[in-house]
Formats: structure tokens, C-alpha cells, sequence
């Protein structure tokens, strides 16, 4: 009987005869079980790495951005800055 339940694990139902598949129903594929390729690594680069120059500049450019950002975030709302229980004021 264990056996019987377990050989229904690795058949479709849509390939058992009492079931079958509607008249309009797309055809299967003939290559099943197909895995993705997980394996296959991309090609290696044509273009070169940047360069240390090349990545401080642009590390220091995006450090500058934020540190804008964040002072124009200060000066349109500056209740988010000091919340009531750290504002001596409010005491």
C-alpha cells in the first residue's frame, strides 16, 4: 500500500487516464526537468576596474550629495532634528 502511495507522488495527474487534459490545453513540453544553468558564469569584462583615483572621487562626490541632502533635510524640517524628550527647551 506504500508503495502505491509513493509511486502516486512521481506520476501528473494530468498524465493519469481518468484525468486527462481539456481539448484546449497548451502541449507539453518534450524536455522536462530542465535546471537553470547555476553554474555558467558570465564572460569576464571587456572594460577595466576603476581606479583608486577614480573611486575616491566619486566616493567623496557621494558623501558631499548626502551631507546636502541632509542639511536641506535640517533647515525644511527641523522637528525631526531634535525630538521632544531630547529638546532641553521642552523640559
Amino acid at each position: 500500500m506504500a508503495a502505491l502511495a509513493l509511486g502516486g507522488c512521481s506520476t501528473s495527474i494530468a498524465d493519469m487516464p481518468l484525468a486527462g487534459t481539456p481539448a484546449d490545453a497548451p502541449e507539453r513540453p518534450t524536455e522536462t526537468g530542465v535546471f537553470l544553468p547555476i553554474h555558467d558564469l558570465p564572460p569576464p569584462r571587456d572594460e577595466a576596474t576603476m581606479e583608486p583615483a577614480e573611486r575616491a572621487k566619486m566616493r567623496s562626490e557621494l558623501v558631499a550629495a548626502r551631507d546636502r541632502q541632509a542639511a536641506l533635510a535640517a533647515t525644511q524640517n527641523p522637528a525631526t532634528q531634535n525630538p521632544p524628550s531630547q529638546n532641553p527647551a521642552a523640559k
